[in-house]
């Protein structure tokens, strides 16, 4: 009797047919074909929030741009706006400025004019129609803002007052106006030409012997013990 050798058992071969591809083949290849298709969005979550990551990142430095650029025309503007309005106040001040000097060199032209008015005034000649003309004249000088000043009694200012004649009088006790020569006259607080007038001031002789008339009197109330009382 005749033993057999053990071995294993061999499948039979299968013929493949031409032009048809394995199973096992065709699936991986159309697995590999699938994932050829699908691209980067098939690929791991990694790549897409990369991907995100770097979008989000783009838009904030084109928002962190926009907005310095905002800022830098903003200041822009605002640098305008503030030289305009000085510009406007400048001109607004210098148009002021020459008006006023503008009606200041008229009035003065007009001054000695407004002296023969106050001369004939004075004398009792400021009658009939020469009296309409000039209270319409001094209306008008009036209105445009000149102003009169200058009266007997006031006291002495070099800064609205011209000296012309100087004395003495024992009836002031400082530097006093007694006499208007010629009045002033101003716009607002601008002098355009002083009072001219003659001043007097206290006696040297009468203000100190009124000066030891006080300290005289001072010392006779000390020695009697102070002023009586009624």
């Amino acid at each position: 009797m005749t033993e057999e050798t053990p071995g294993f058992e061999q499948e039979p071969d299968v013929p493949v047919e031409p032009g048809k591809p394995d199973e096992q083949s065709g699936d991986a290849a159309q697995a590999s074909g699938a994932a050829e298709e699908a691209g980067p969005e098939a690929a791991p979550g990694t790549s897409g929030a990369s991907g995100d990551a770097e979008r989000v990142a783009g838009l904030t430095a084109q928002l962190d741009q926009t907005r310095t650029a905002l800022g830098e025309r903003t200041q822009d503007l605002q640098r305008l706006q503030a030289e305009f309005s000085n510009y406007r106040r400048r001109v607004e001040r210098d148009r002021v400025a020459v008006k006023e000097v503008a009606i200041a060199n008229v009035l003065t032209e007009l001054l000695p004019v407004l002296d023969d008015i106050g001369r004939a005034r004075d004398h009792g000649e400021l009658v009939g129609g020469f009296k309409s003309v000039a209270e319409s004249l001094e209306t008008v000088v009036a209105k445009m803002g000149l102003q009169q000043f200058g009266k007997e009694g006031e006291a002495f200012d070099p800064m609205v007052h011209e000296a012309l004649m100087h004395s003495y009088s024992p009836d002031v006790t400082e530097t006093t106006c007694v006499q208007i020569l010629q009045p002033g006259y101003r716009i607002g607080e601008r002098t355009i030409r002083p009072a001219r007038v003659g001043v007097a001031e206290p006696q040297p002789g009468a203000q100190s012997g009124k000066g030891e008339d006080q300290q005289a009197e001072t010392a006779a109330d000390e020695e009697s013990g102070g002023p009586e009382q009624g």
